[in-house]
């Protein structure tokens, strides 16, 4: 006797079949989220919250730091202006110059922190891939922005700082404003240490498939022409030397940029 086809009145429905993935259809392994973990929206903002807090409060410590060094620190910012006799200007206007360099000082000590911070909020929301990507690009970031400060230290105030006292040395006494000194040592500074991370920026261009190394080099007349008006924007100075300095370093991080993007693309 066959069974039948239906189930007696009051018969249980048996649990369906489970519903089973082909492996072909799981993500590989480099599009995985090793470190994902489920939170609610405001899980994230609250420990986004943290992370800033966190980092604000590292600046502030490593700020105040150097507040209290604040004079050997101006005394070191003062070496390249050889013999050049600074003034103060205004009531309370060294006063204010501490604060500057103290802030700038601890923003550069505390930096490392703040990019452990930022990465470890962002690390564990990407894929394996990415997460290889970013991280490298993160710290490689970091160290081209200590580099741009010694380029910016070793390099370009110097010859700024020659041109600027030679000319008219014969007419004019140089009696410097220590703020307008330490004005212009610091956004040279800056501004060099923001402009050496091109690199990086090429390199992350090229993982993604945005650009591609072979047109990034075919672009090169541009970013000569471009280098150049980014050292006359740059430069808070008006001296060819230090736009020429600043435009050539510029040129060959772009270079090397497009050499980082090749690598990326072949191990790819």
């Amino acid at each position: 006797m066959s069974e039948p086809d239906t189930l007696p009145a009051g018969t249980p429905l048996p649990p369906p079949a489970p519903i089973r993935v082909p492996l072909a259809a799981a993500a590989p392994p480099e599009d995985q989220f090793p470190g994902e973990v489920e939170m609610p929206l405001v899980d994230h903002l609250e420990e986004l919250r943290r992370r800033i807090l966190r980092s604000l409060l590292a600046v502030v410590v490593a700020a105040g730091g150097c507040l209290l060094l604040v004079r050997p620190l101006v005394r070191l910012l003062e070496v390249p202006a050889h013999g050049i006799h600074f003034l103060q200007l205004a009531p309370g206007e060294f006063l204010f110059v501490s604060l500057k360099v103290a802030g700038y000082a601890g923003l550069t000590l505390a930096l490392p922190y703040v990019l452990y911070e930022g990465l470890a909020f962002v690390l564990p929301g990407l894929t394996r891939r990415e997460q290889r990507l970013v991280a490298p690009a993160v710290g490689g970031s970091a160290v081209l922005f200590l580099a741009g400060l010694a380029f910016a230290w070793w390099a370009l105030v110097p010859a700024a700082l020659s041109f600027l006292v030679s000319y008219g040395a014969d007419v004019v006494e140089p009696l410097w404003s220590i703020e307008r000194y330490l004005d212009f040592v610091l956004l040279l500074m800056l501004a060099t240490a923001l402009a050496f991370q091109l690199p990086v920026l090429q390199l992350l261009l090229a993982a993604l498939g945005l650009v591609s190394a072979q047109r990034m080099l075919s672009a090169w007349r541009f970013v000569v022409v471009a280098s150049a008006l980014a050292g006359a924007v740059l430069t808070p100075s008006t001296d060819p030397i230090t736009m020429l300095l600043l435009s050539g370093a510029i040129t060959a991080l772009y270079l090397v940029g497009v050499g980082l993007a090749s690598l990326v693309r072949r191990a790819a």
